[in-house]
């Protein structure tokens, strides 16, 4: 395969900011820092924090230095609005764009190669091929990682996103999203044959070693450890400079004029996105110092 296990996890960090509508263990490493930063202006800060999209309870109780960010905002940014993403025509969205045409089915699409993965893995999990050959081959990608985070007791409800979230509505805090749903899914569903199919074919390889490499990457994440969890999810991404373009980089640069005039609010900003979207030289929180912002970890 072009890619490694870290571009595997980079892109299962991605597939969950989708996979939410349709769907670490062990005990975590003591916080020295938390990933969470503050960005100052001259009149104002916000607070960005990057998170993990599932979880499982052994990553809570949160940091008391994230729960007092929180509760020092109004204002709770997320990818997308899980008001948004919960609603029933989200739903059908997801799983309509996600089929193949009438008549058509995934061995048509991907190549032999692939197919024959689908097929083994398929066979592994007990689950009957027909039905899921009627999905692209995103979708298939997505469904199939989103059990394998389920069987490793990974759960979106106790994902980052979603626990402030629910605090954010029981505070009647103002939520807000920064891309919408439909936007969410179109970076998957518009790419190229050969790019779904590459990207079928690299997530059934990884599948095996997922759990493990999600462990160490919440870990890292628990620990504040920006420089590990860039290793994990960057290092070897840019091998696929056009995934990377079209699932980091070009949201980063569509979010940073919203992000920015967050400052120029009276109150004070909480904005969670994926823990990809912060690191590294195109991640948002080099892009805001580029701007001119002091951007300080907490």
């Amino acid at each position: 395969m072009p890619t490694t296990k870290r571009l595997a996890a980079f892109r299962r960090l991605l597939f969950c900011a989708i996979a939410l509508a349709i769907f670490a263990a062990g005990q975590p490493a003591a916080a020295t820092r938390n990933f969470l930063w503050k960005a100052t202006s001259r009149t104002s800060f916000i607070y960005l924090v990057g998170s993990l999209h599932l979880l499982t309870s052994d990553y809570y109780p949160l940091s008391p230095a994230l729960d007092q960010a929180f509760n020092d905002s109004d204002l709770f940014v997320e990818e997308l609005d899980l008001s948004e993403a919960s609603a029933p025509g989200a739903q059908f969205q997801f799983l309509t764009r996600g089929r193949l045409p009438s008549g058509q089915t995934i061995d048509a699409v991907v190549s032999p190669m692939t197919m024959s993965l689908v097929t083994k893995r398929l066979d592994g999990l007990g689950l009957p091929v027909e039905p899921l050959k009627r999905f692209k081959p995103w979708m298939l990608a997505v469904f199939l990682t989103g059990l394998e985070w389920q069987k490793a007791g990974f759960d979106s409800a106790l994902g980052l996103d979603q626990h402030f979230f629910d605090q954010a509505k029981v505070s009647g805090k103002s939520v807000q999203g920064l891309e919408t749903v439909a936007y969410q899914i179109g970076r998957f569903d518009e790419m190229s044959s050969d790019q779904q199919d590459r990207m079928l074919a690299e997530t059934l390889d990884e599948l095996d070693t997922e759990t493990a490499s999600v462990k160490a990457l919440a870990d890292a994440w628990k620990a504040g450890d920006a420089a590990a969890v860039e290793r994990v999810v960057l290092q070897d991404v840019k091998k696929d400079p056009q995934m990377y373009e079209r699932l980091l980089v070009e949201r980063n640069r569509n979010w940073l004029p919203k992000v920015e005039a967050m400052f120029a609010r009276k109150g004070h900003a909480f904005v969670v996105v994926g823990a990809a979207h912060l690191v590294g030289p195109d991640g948002l929180l080099q892009m805001l110092k580029a701007k001119g912002y002091a951007v300080e970890q907490l």
